[in-house]
Parts: C-alpha cells; structure tokens; sequence
C-alpha cells in the first residue's frame, strides 16, 4: 500500500495501534503481547498477536526478532501521522559526550510523542539499554528535565560524560544508573557528579529497504 490512511484499519486495529504509540511515548519502549491482552480484555495473547500481524501487514508497525518488547512504528508511517519536527542534537553513547550533528536538522515524530515543549531526539549509540529494546541507530525522544522520578531512562551528564541509563537514588549521596544490559555493570557515582539533562519519553527506530 502506498498510503497510511487510518481507514484502512478496523476500530479494534486502530485502538491497538494507539495504545503501542502511547506505551512508547510514555515508556520509551513498546508493550509486550501480554500487556495488549490486559489493555483490552483479550482471553490470550494470541488475540493480541492476531491484531500485531494485521498492524504489520498494512505497514503500520515492524516488529524486531526475538525482542520481547521489539514493536516499533514503520518508519515509513511517520510522514503520514506526525504533527512535529524536533531538534537532532547529536548521538548519545555511554561515557563519551554528546556527538553534536552539523547544522539544523531535525526529525519527524509523531503525535503524542513529544508532549509539551522542550523536547529534543538523539541518535543511540551502543548496547547498553538492549535489553528493553534500545538498540545502537535507534533514535530517543528526549524531554528536557533537571531531576527524574525512581526508575526513569535518562540522558545524564556524570563527571563530563554523556550516558543513558535507567535512574535510582541509593542514597543522599549515590545515584545508580542501571544498564539494561546483563554484561554491563551499574554505574554507582556520587550524587553531587550526576546533572539530569532530560528523561526518555520516545523510541523511533528507521528502517533501510
């Protein structure tokens, strides 16, 4: 097909897609199977599945092998839904800072994935989030902040470097920042070293055919 009309969908297909939009904006992941069975009441997740396999026939989303939370949106849809433009800052990896990309550019989002103002994309770099389906070319939806909320993915600045990882308060004076990565190690450094620039609110992931 060569147009992303919404009409194509069914109301069912609509909602399912809605919700994997919405989960990621918020999450900076997408749901599994079995969180789209509990959204909508499925007996199984083969419901759920049935939906998915419609969503990626028609375009709407590509689904990433062996990645339990690998639901992405097509590349290809976000011309037809976006409602934005955001900043391109550069690519973000874990303890080097942040490469800064020539120029103005910019990336189409979304809508609802950029709430609000202040808010900017980045390009990954690395493995260190894998595990919850971040991977190294992917692009994050970064909204600026200065503190985060227990468990949030942030863009940190420590001692200079630029790293994304998940963020937990140990202490008055520790931050834990947490890989999502079982060969990585948490980074345990003092509070005082830590800058918050912004919590991860999106995740874009392109394709090349």
């Amino acid at each position: 097909m060569t147009s992303y009309d919404q009409s194509y969908l069914t109301e069912r297909q609509r909602d399912v897609l809605r919700f994997v939009r919405d989960r990621i904006a918020d999450h900076g992941f997408a749901p599994t199977l079995q969180e789209i069975s509990n959204e909508f009441g499925f007996s199984s997740t083969a419901s759920a599945q049935k939906h998915i396999a419609q969503l990626e026939r028609k375009g709407f989303l590509r689904r990433e092998k062996h990645q339990k939370r690998g639901l992405v949106l097509a590349a290809e849809v976000l011309s037809e839904i976006n409602d934005s433009d955001l900043p391109l800052l550069g690519r973000v990896a874990a303890g080097a800072p942040i490469e800064s990309f020539p120029g103005d550019e910019s990336i189409a989002v979304p809508d609802g994935f950029a709430p609000g103002s202040r808010c900017f994309a980045l390009v990954v770099s690395g493995d260190s989030m894998a595990d919850e389906g971040v991977l190294d070319g992917d692009h994050i939806i970064v909204q600026e902040r200065v503190s985060a909320v227990e468990g949030e993915m942030v863009v940190a600045l420590v001692s200079g470097e630029v790293t994304l990882k998940r963020y937990f308060r140990e202490s008055a004076d520790t931050v834990r920042l947490q890989p999502s990565n079982v060969t990585m190690a948490p980074l345990r450094v003092p509070a005082r070293d830590v800058t918050i620039q912004g919590v991860v609110i999106g995740l874009l992931r392109r394709y090349v055919s």
